[in-house]
């Protein structure tokens, strides 16, 4: 397996898109219920195969994530052969994790208590690998306009 498995709720979720899977393998309702009852272990082996084949799909389209802290925040660019990355620390008795910390990082990017960092990685695991690994750690995937918004700043 190259990724985890999905959880039951994504599994849940994904249920159509799961039937069609077991279907271009010719495995019907009837036959996936008996798989699952006498051959648990090939069962398992089906979810993994689909769990890899949406981890591949998902983590190929996506091109930022985030990761916030109490007092830090690291916004992630992924390209062809690098990741960007935007480093922010908060010097500061705030909290990125409310609402109101992040809005006042908004409103005040230049304060003097607050440190950018910019830094260019190239890819020392497949790409997908790589991503994977940081949401694992509990980034997560977004559109950009935060890695967007600093960066701007950052290269005038």
């Amino acid at each position: 397996m190259k990724y985890r498995q999905l959880t039951k709720e994504q599994f849940e979720g994904l249920h159509e898109e799961f039937a069609r899977f077991l279907a271009s393998q010719s495995i019907d309702v009837k036959e996936w219920n008996q798989i699952k009852k006498e051959k648990p272990q090939i069962a398992e082996e089906e979810m993994n195969v689909f769990s890899d084949v949406v981890w591949d799909d998902v983590l190929s389209k996506t091109k930022y994530l985030e990761h916030f802290s109490k007092s830090s925040i690291n916004l992630f660019k992924f390209e062809n052969s690098v990741i960007l990355r935007i480093a922010i620390k908060i010097n500061w008795d705030i909290n990125l994790l409310e609402q109101e910390g992040f809005e006042w990082l908004m409103k005040n990017p230049l304060d003097n208590s607050v440190e950018i960092f910019r830094g260019t990685k190239e890819y020392s695991l497949e790409r997908n690998t790589e991503i994977f690994d940081l949401i694992e750690k509990g980034s997560v995937i977004s559109k950009g306009e935060i890695f967007e918004y600093f960066n701007q700043l950052i290269t005038v």
